[in-house]
């Protein structure tokens, strides 16, 4: 699976806020469970974060751990 790397755009902005997101510390997110489509930035982790509990965006995905 391969990803291209590319700067967004200086104007891009946060997909929960709105706010620009080079005027904070952005991240962007990749779904590659899906051909790794566009991707998605927030401004900060506070957004991200946010966004994941709105979206309910763990439910049937977290990681299960058995001692066995």
């Amino acid at each position: 699976m391969s990803t291209t790397v590319s700067t967004p755009d200086a104007n891009a902005t946060c997909t929960y806020c709105g706010a620009r997101i080079f005027d904070h510390d952005p991240i962007c997110v990749r779904d590659c469970t899906d051909d790794c489509g566009s991707p998605t930035y927030f401004c900060n982790y506070a957004c991200l974060s946010a966004h994941i509990d709105e979206n309910d965006l763990t439910a049937g995905n977290a990681c299960e751990w058995s001692p066995e």
